[in-house]
């Protein structure tokens, strides 16, 4: 499968637990991320912040050990399926996204 990276080398991944099917964050891969994340059985990103490969949980200990990796129909966006091994946010919340912008209004 031919992935179809950006610009700049880097595709979307949305990060999910197998388990709940909460999803957990959304970070960037490169092809390199991407091939160690199956190689390693683990998580590995881009930072695009500091411009080099991050393995998730390296330093916390909060692993993310890789299911399954699937692609969109345009094969430009990750799903990666991982039993977390602690908090995926930085901030120590189980998931990225725990907060709510609130109540959206829609204009038709």
């Amino acid at each position: 499968m031919e992935i179809k990276y950006d610009a700049n080398g880097l595709v979307p991944a949305i990060v999910q637990d197998v388990a709940t099917k909460d999803v957990l964050m959304m970070a960037w891969m490169n092809a390199e991320s991407l091939r160690l994340s199956l190689e390693k059985g683990e998580a590995v990103f881009w930072s695009r912040s500091r411009k080099e490969i991050w393995h998730k949980g390296a330093t916390s200990g909060n692993v993310q050990k890789v299911v399954e990796v699937r692609v969109d129909c345009d094969a430009d966006t990750l799903l990666i399926l991982v039993n977390p091994a602690g908090p995926a946010c930085h901030t120590g919340e189980r998931t990225c996204f725990y907060r709510s912008v609130g109540r959206l209004q829609v204009e038709s």
